[in-house]
């Protein structure tokens, strides 16, 4: 009998997160996998202020455009409190102001097309309940034109049916982590990030406060990727910012959110990057 209720175990984990109240769930997928504190939230001389928590304030000053990360909390005059539901699950899924105007695509929407209704709500709540800070962010400016780029799987969403399979479970969080966003390099110019040939294969450049993070090969790859890593190792790489050498990760890695997963959605991370294909 113990086998059954190892499959009952097995089954209840993915009902159970489901199971969430949508306030909760949308708590979890901000604070956590979706890590949009990374970009949203200021940053001080010591690290993210939470006071002030998705507020607004990361700068990306980069060849296509000069952005800084909008204030997302319910204030009306300098957030989104006069946006309706539809308006800012657009904004997620389709990288489209109210007003017509596209977002810059260092706001990861084309990652967000996989996500479940239910988790929109969920993440439309949070957003919802959260204080309003009155941060007024400067406009963006666009030096040139950029594609908008939608993730291969992430074209529609994913039935929650599918969150008792692993590897599909594993490949939506992955998705909604964007972590192909970083650590998929870009194609020739005007291509976008080259997710056909060079899916999770690293390279990219980010310099910021903490000199210069060059996101690393997470493919199955043994010699260049994490094919040699175990489970706890990729594990505590993805949760603590931790190298199998021991060195420690820097920034952008969003380790610190990461950190509060449920073993069983970094374990579903796990299952899907190890069916990378091996990159050199």
């Amino acid at each position: 009998m113990a086998w059954f209720f190892g499959v009952l175990a097995a089954l209840a984990a993915p009902a159970m997160a489901l199971a969430q109240a949508p306030l909760e769930r949308g708590r979890y997928l901000v604070d956590t996998v979706m890590t949009c504190h990374n970009c949203h939230t200021p940053m001080g001389p010591n690290g993210p202020q939470f006071d002030r928590a998705l507020s607004g304030g990361l700068r990306f000053d980069e060849a296509p455009f000069d952005v800084t990360a909008s204030n997302i909390t319910p204030d009306r005059e300098t957030g989104i409190g006069n946006w309706s539901d539809a308006e800012i699950k657009t904004a997620l899924q389709e990288g489209t102001r109210p007003a017509g105007h596209h977002l810059a695509p260092i706001m990861p929407s084309g990652f967000y097309g996989i996500l479940t209704p239910g988790d929109l709500d969920g993440i439309v709540a949070y957003l919802r309940s959260l204080p309003a800070v009155s941060n007024a962010v400067p406009g963006p400016v666009y030096k040139q034109p950029v594609a908008y780029q939608v993730f291969p799987g992430a074209e529609k969403s994913m039935s929650e049916s599918d969150f008792g399979n692993k590897l599909k479970r594993g490949f939506y969080l992955v998705t909604i982590a964007h972590c192909m966003e970083c650590h998929t390099p870009f194609g020739p110019p005007g291509t976008g990030m080259d997710f056909k040939n060079s899916l999770g294969k690293g390279g990219r450049e980010f310099p910021g406060p903490w000199g210069v993070s060059t996101a690393r090969n997470i493919t199955s790859s043994k010699s260049a990727g994490i094919g040699d890593w175990s489970d706890v190792e990729i594990k505590r790489a993805i949760t603590q910012g931790v190298r199998k050498d021991s060195s420690k990760l820097k920034p952008p890695m969003g380790y610190r959110y990461y950190a509060k997963m449920t073993d069983e959605d970094v374990e579903a991370m796990i299952a899907y990057l190890r069916t990378l294909p091996a990159k050199e």
